[in-house]
């Protein structure tokens, strides 16, 4: 028997998404985002209030990267969630962390997270019911250690974290347990008879 729980946010897994953008003196900016997703094969949509400093950033200069953390980088992770640029200026160096320049966009690549998307701003769209800031994904930057033997970004190599909402938990995700477009196959051939 399922019980309710009421209203609470009931999606699982959340990414765990480091978003930079250079402040107008080239100061890096890094937040720790859960509330995005893919929305084409070249776009991201950033579900993100405009509040936050990054935000502002990204406003400013029409680009930004969005980093995949990892496990030997949660605590870093973390870090770009509890503190707020709007607060502490210094955020980004007290993370530890290394900033790169990006390869095709004026936007910061931390060094430590092993996968960063490479976006130009397209769009912010802002009605009473959201606030989100679209993104053509330009580049992708991924460490050869989290490459497969063709070049492909490996989720066991990767050690990307998850969020979990319930409980505000840290995860790792990374078992393969089935083959996208194949494990439902034969119910393609029942669903005829």
């Amino acid at each position: 028997m399922k019980k309710d729980l009421g209203v609470i946010p009931a999606l699982f897994p959340m990414p765990v998404l480091m978003v930079g953008a250079y402040d107008e003196n080239g100061v890096p900016c890094v937040m720790n985002a859960a509330w995005g997703t893919i929305c084409d094969m070249d776009k991201i949509a950033l579900i993100i209030s405009e509040g936050h400093k990054t935000t502002k950033n990204i406003r400013e200069s029409k680009a930004f990267t969005v980093a995949l953390a990892d496990k030997e980088h949660m605590a870093e992770a973390d870090f770009f969630g509890i503190a707020t640029g709007n607060k502490m200026a210094d955020k980004f160096i007290r993370s530890g962390c290394h900033e790169e320049k990006g390869r095709f966009v004026n936007a910061p690549v931390v060094a430590e997270f092993p996968v960063t998307m490479e976006c130009e701003l397209l769009e912010i769209v802002d009605t009473d019911a959201l606030h989100a800031v679209v993104g053509k994904i330009v580049n992708v930057q991924a460490d050869e250690s989290v490459l497969d033997e063709n070049g492909k970004v490996a989720p066991e190599k990767l050690n990307a974290i998850i969020f979990d909402q319930f409980r505000s938990g840290y995860y790792v995700a990374g078992e393969k347990v089935g083959k996208a477009w194949n494990a439902g196959k034969d119910l393609m051939t029942a669903a005829k008879k």
